[in-house]
């Protein structure tokens, strides 16, 4: 079992920067694949990045690639998404997730999810 609590959002500008933080319950954590996903208003549930236990892979969509980054800190139970360049559209609540097995970007196949937090960026 793992409990995921998200943290870090807030109102920005078009162009500023914003670090979200995941922390995570369990003495799993490290097993884990964790990705963070994002829902606009009136939106899907999109895939936005993943990394695997390790940190040494990670997968992107193509809306964020070269904008944001993830990574994840083992020792501290937590996953970041470093968010550079927002856009008024990346305006959405941000979801963390985990899952084992394979990364995929469905949101079917990721097993726990944080409640959210909201992020804001006006133009």
């Amino acid at each position: 079992q793992v409990q995921l609590v998200e943290s870090g959002g807030g109102l920005v500008q078009a162009g500023d920067s914003l670090r979200l933080s995941c922390a995570a319950s369990g003495r799993t954590f490290s097993s884990y694949k964790m990705g963070w996903f994002r829902q606009a208003p009136g939106k899907e549930r999109e895939f936005v990045a993943a990394i695997n236990w390790r940190g040494g892979s990670t997968d992107y969509a193509d809306s964020v690639k070269g904008r944001f980054a993830i990574s994840r800190d083992n020792a501290k139970n937590t996953v970041y998404l470093q968010m550079n360049s927002l856009k008024p559209e990346d305006t959405a609540v941000y979801y963390c997730a985990a899952k084992s097995g394979v990364i995929t970007t469905s949101t079917r196949s990721w097993l726990y999810w944080g409640q959210g937090t909201q992020v804001t960026v006006s133009s």
